[in-house]
């Protein structure tokens, strides 16, 4: 993971819809930056529909919230109708953006050691630093964290 208090890397990857979405797009708005392994599975699944419940209230603070995996933008834009999410989904299959916040790492799966992206979560503020760095989240809870932290931070 990133340290708190460093520059987020700055990037540009595409949306489910082919559109490119850069970090400085939300210059002078918090970022809520979260990566997860993979569309349509249990765990993200749980953790993406958890994000759109709580969307209305991240709207309200003027929060953005914005998902990466490495999954191509059809299967983004399949996962997103199915579950009607209303937040951003960029993908990002070379690893770049995955490899620059530090969250892909090595990993145990039915015993198997193989590498894939770490369950994280990054908070960016407005002057696109980063102000918390949340590593192996559980995703039925991120969300809900995420909004108790910023509420208490005012």
């Amino acid at each position: 993971m990133l340290n708190e208090n460093t520059k987020a890397p700055e990037f540009t990857l595409h949306d489910k819809d082919g559109n490119s979405v850069s970090l400085s797009d939300f210059r002078g708005k918090k970022v809520v930056l979260y990566f997860y392994p993979k569309d349509n599975t249990p765990g993200c699944t749980r953790q993406a529909c958890a994000f759109a419940a709580a969307y209305n209230d991240f709207r309200d603070e003027n929060i953005q919230v914005i998902g990466i995996s490495r999954d191509n933008e059809a299967s983004h834009r399949k996962f997103a109708e199915k579950y009607s999410l209303p937040f951003i989904l960029l993908s990002d299959p070379e690893l770049q953006v995955i490899k620059a916040y530090d969250v892909w790492a090595e990993k145990k799966l039915y015993g198997k050691l193989g590498f894939g992206v770490m369950r994280s979560t990054y908070i960016i503020n407005e002057e696109g630093v980063i102000e918390k760095a949340m590593p192996k989240v559980k995703p039925d809870t991120n969300a809900a964290e995420i909004l108790a932290y910023l509420r208490s931070a005012k």
